[in-house]
């Protein structure tokens, strides 16, 4: 399990690389002096399992944190720890959602993420939705997980990268957009099987629909990349490139609206620590 320290900014990022990571779990942590559990509601009219809120204030914006999945159990356990206290210490009302690809077809996160924001939709009313990789933690508090008047790249400065941003139009990671926006640019495409592509498919349909991309300077936006081996299920696309240069004519046609999955599972596990959400495309 990954352990941290933290001061007011800069958030200390230790990986432990001993332990038992058959099952994800989570012991409440304590923020400003006082415990946070997914047990603890100060408004009656939120009570599902998996909604956490801070008891010192009353939040405006209702947080969902979606991650596309696939036996990456080691790493589910790391990002879990680190983003509990992360998003606790930022006082967020939020819920995180684990959306997992079962099955034997090639892993498709732009699909899953979709998923993840109509499923999502079915549980309460978001304001505010964030689309992250399982493999990035947040390094420094300031990086407020939140929503803007435009789409907002978190994940500006990865170590992997060196902490520079690779190319300008990058828009991958972890992203955010409200309701309102993400409707208006469809969402994420359905068609990318295999690693590569989705993202920049993304950016398009922001750039199309006259958004432009906000993103905090890199000194602030850092994360780490969680190492791991490459996934014989997630191989690269070889039609990525094909499917990104016809792009604009399926921005219509290809989206949130039209995702087909069949739907296995969908409930609140380990107490509330996420919501487990489970499809085959």
């Amino acid at each position: 399990m990954e352990k941290y320290t933290s001061s007011p900014s800069q958030r200390k990022i230790i990986l432990s690389k001993g332990g038992n990571y058959s099952q994800p779990s989570l012991n409440p942590v304590v923020i400003h002096n006082e415990s946070i559990s997914s047990h603890n509601y100060t408004d009656s009219s939120e009570k599902y399992v998996g909604l956490w809120r801070p008891n010192v204030c009353d939040p405006t914006e209702k947080l969902a944190v979606i991650v596309p999945y696939r036996n990456r159990d080691i790493h589910l356990r790391m990002f879990l720890g680190h983003m509990h206290a992360f998003l606790r210490n930022q006082l967020l009302m939020y819920t995180i959602f684990i959306i997992n690809q079962d099955g034997e077809t090639h892993f498709n996160r732009a699909l899953l993420l979709n998923v993840g924001f109509i499923e999502s939709k079915r549980v309460t009313n978001f304001d505010c939705f964030i689309f992250h990789d399982v493999d990035l933690l947040p390094e420094d508090d300031r990086n407020s997980y939140r929503c803007a008047n435009h789409p907002r790249h978190l994940s500006v400065a990865v170590d992997k990268f060196n902490y520079r941003l690779p190319y300008l139009t990058i828009f991958g990671g972890a992203v955010a957009f409200t309701k309102k926006q993400f409707e208006k640019v469809g969402g994420f495409s359905n068609m990318y099987f295999g690693w590569g592509g989705e993202d920049d498919d993304l950016y398009a349909r922001v750039v199309y629909h006259n958004y432009s991309v906000m993103r905090y300077p890199e000194e602030i936006a850092r994360y780490r990349m969680i190492s791991h081996k490459k996934d014989p299920s997630n191989p690269v696309n070889p039609k990525r490139n094909e499917l990104l240069k016809d792009a604009s004519s399926r921005f219509k046609t290809d989206g949130y609206w039209n995702v087909n999955y069949t739907l296995l599972e969908s409930y609140p596990a380990h107490n509330g620590l996420f919501y487990w959400v489970s499809i085959t495309p």
